[in-house]
């Protein structure tokens, strides 16, 4: 895996699971700039109508990390490559980049 690559992140012990562009993985934890993804429908919609959005960056040490995926379509869940076409806007844009 490598730094701007999108996963998603699935923590343990209080099971919660990211959508994020890679930022940093060492051997002490993963930051990564994203939503959540129970989240990701509120944060598509401002989006849309053109609203300032941000995606923001939270670090995990590695034991609260139950795994790390690359983020492809696999039918249960979407993609995020899929924001752009609900959006008109690449993802990595609002993920891997601060804003102004």
């Amino acid at each position: 895996m490598s730094p701007r690559q999108l996963v998603l992140v699935t923590l343990n012990n209080l099971r919660e699971k990211f959508w994020r562009a890679m930022l940093v993985l060492n051997p002490a934890g993963v930051s990564v700039r994203g939503v959540d993804v129970l989240s990701l429908d509120d944060f598509t919609q401002p989006v849309k109508s053109g609203e300032a959005a941000r995606a923001g960056v939270m670090s995990f040490p590695m034991y609260r990390v139950e795994r790390i995926e690359e983020d492809d379509f696999n039918g249960d869940l979407p993609s995020l490559a899929e924001f752009r076409s609900k959006t008109g806007i690449e993802v990595l844009r609002l993920f891997a980049e601060p804003l102004p």
